[in-house]
């Protein structure tokens, strides 16, 4: 991975659709924005904040999400989510990502992600189903 600058900022967005409603998800029985989808939306922000330093074969996995969901978004709202990367140690990248809707912020979220080779991770992940 190259040197990641401090301050870099990525950026998703979405419209509601039936797919992305917590009665669709399972999260819950209201045609809203699902929590889990917000955070999908989030972590494809901070994806896109550290995809420039990102060398050939190389890619983040994420490993921690604290996210509050304040708002409820109807169907049909535009979504959107951008993440500031806040800190690097290593090869972990944590991120301050914010959501909102066109009424105001929806949601807020701490994320860390790893990078790791992703053939290498893959390996790994399927190993498990030789055991």
């Amino acid at each position: 991975m190259k040197p990641i600058t401090i301050g870099s900022k990525g950026k998703a967005e979405i419209t509601v659709d039936e797919s992305r409603l917590a009665v669709t998800a399972g999260s819950g029985s209201l045609r809203v924005y699902a929590t889990p989808m917000m955070c999908a939306l989030m972590e494809e922000a901070a994806c896109k904040a550290t995809e420039p330093f990102l060398e050939k074969g190389e890619t983040t996995v994420g490993t921690y999400l604290e996210v509050r969901h304040t708002a409820a978004s109807p169907e049909g709202i535009h979504v959107e989510a951008e993440a500031e990367i806040i800190e690097v140690s290593g090869r972990e990248v944590t991120y301050s990502i914010t959501a909102k809707d066109e009424a105001g912020e929806i949601g807020s979220c701490l994320h860390k992600r790893v990078q790791v080779d992703s053939d290498r991770f893959m390996q790994k992940v399927n190993a498990k189903l030789n055991k």
